[in-house]
């Protein structure tokens, strides 16, 4: 997987503007962050900024002098803010003040931060950060989209909460991690973009009773990181995630569900308009005949066993291949999962002629570094045309090499030649995606 693709920052030059805002002190965390992601991160700092952080934190974190002054000449005897400018493959102003958007919006070059936006061709993300009535205002709200609609300005946040002044609203500035995954969605290939991709990860918790569930080990990492993935090239996502822990991507519509039957309900609906299907999640198979009213005692002595008779859940992504089938469509594209202790691509093959999918990605959940919980996955990619081993990856990097899959298929369905894979029959099949980690 091309580094250009999984860590779009790295070897880029991030120029990140702080504004005078009380925000300002999440700039360093930002900074660390966007260096961490291997960009090469120079500092512009208005004067106002450095009423609220100092500029050694910034050269300290950056490794770079801080840029405060526009008349500052470079050791080349250079125009500081043009040679700024030029280097740039990306300006990130964090905060985006409403002083320093309302004169990036009327062309202003009064300060270093003003002047190297303006003499800049590189994209521009803004993240604000103000009182709520300073956000709501309909200046601040013409010259954002001034920036936006005249500029190409990209803007992340504000999100919303208690903010330092007291009041409660919109005006906080985005989280530093969402922040540099804004940075990392613009200088990427948007190959997804006007697509709709519906992803479903995690388990499904099927009820015992009040208290109890049948579940899976799945933490939904996998199903996650393609969400994260598709997103970030440019993708309308929709997450469907059973029970995790995880927060979920920036900028990904999410649905919470439980059960295997809602989970159903849920991707059914949501697959009719998609351009593409993933099914990550770790669908149980089986669930519960009953559900008890109240809490299951232990009898203790001889009688302590109990039996639970269990039905057989909903097979979601077999339903969605049959659908497409019978439909005679191309789309959407459908991939599955096999989450396999054995005989892995075996079991996924036969998975990918029961459920009519166009691609099934096979992995050994019985690995201590592939599969439940972990970061990394070690999986195979099976397709009609045969088999794709890859070596043990970063999930983030795997969820890449899926998207990289679904953009071939949608061009090739695009242009009515036959996509990852097509299916002629099927058989009844097993409860799900039996997805991810």
């Amino acid at each position: 997987m091309a580094e250009s693709v999984t860590r779009p920052l790295a070897g880029k030059t991030v120029v990140l503007g702080v504004c005078g805002g009380i925000a300002a002190y999440k700039a360093a965390e930002l900074a660390r962050l966007l260096g961490k992601q291997g960009a090469d991160v120079r500092a512009v700092m208005t004067a106002h900024a450095t009423a609220f952080i100092g500029e050694l934190t910034l050269q300290t974190l950056t490794g770079r002098r801080v840029f405060t002054d526009p008349f500052q000449l470079t050791q080349e005897s250079e125009i500081g803010h043009i040679e700024l400018a030029d280097a740039a493959d990306l300006i990130v102003v964090a905060p985006a003040t409403a002083n320093t958007v309302a004169r990036l919006a009327a062309g202003a070059a009064d300060d270093a931060l003003a002047s190297v936006v303006l003499a800049s061709r590189a994209p521009l993300l803004l993240a604000p950060s103000m009182n709520v009535n300073m956000w709501d205002s309909p200046l601040t709200r013409d010259n954002l989209r001034r920036l936006v609609d005249v500029a190409g300005a990209r803007v992340v946040g504000p999100g919303a909460g208690f903010l330092a002044c007291r009041w409660v609203g919109p005006g906080r500035m985005a989280e530093p991690g969402d922040i540099v995954e804004a940075a990392a969605r613009t200088l990427s290939p948007q190959d997804l973009a006007g697509r709709r991709v519906v992803v479903t990860a995690g388990p499904t918790y099927e009820p015992v009773d009040p208290v109890r569930f049948v579940g899976n080990r799945s933490s939904g990492k996998m199903g996650y990181a393609i969400a994260a993935a598709a997103a970030r090239r440019g993708a309308s996502v929709h997450l469907i995630t059973g029970p995790t822990s995880l927060e979920p991507p920036p900028g990904v519509d999410v649905s919470h569900v439980g059960e295997a039957r809602e989970m159903r309900d849920e991707t059914t609906a949501a697959a009719g308009s998609a351009d593409a299907v993933v099914m990550a999640a770790a669908v149980a198979d089986f669930r519960p005949r009953e559900v008890q009213a109240s809490k299951l005692k232990k009898r203790g002595g001889d009688e302590g066993a109990a039996t639970i008779e269990m039905s057989e859940n909903p097979d979601i992504l077999a339903t969605i291949g049959a659908r497409r089938s019978e439909r005679g469509d191309a789309l959407p594209i459908l991939v599955g999962f096999a989450a396999e202790t054995e005989d892995v691509v075996e079991n996924a093959r036969a998975k990918l002629a029961r459920k009519r999918c166009d691609l099934v990605v096979g992995n050994d959940v019985s690995a201590v570094d592939a599969g439940f919980s972990v970061d990394t996955n070690r999986v195979v990619f099976v397709t009609e045309d045969g088999e794709e081993a890859r070596e043990l990856d970063e999930k983030a990097g795997v969820a890449h090499a899926i998207v990289d899959r679904l953009v071939d298929g949608l061009a090739r369905a695009g242009s009515d030649a036959p996509h990852l894979a097509r299916r002629a029959n099927t058989r009844r099949g097993d409860g799900g995606g039996d997805g991810d980690g």
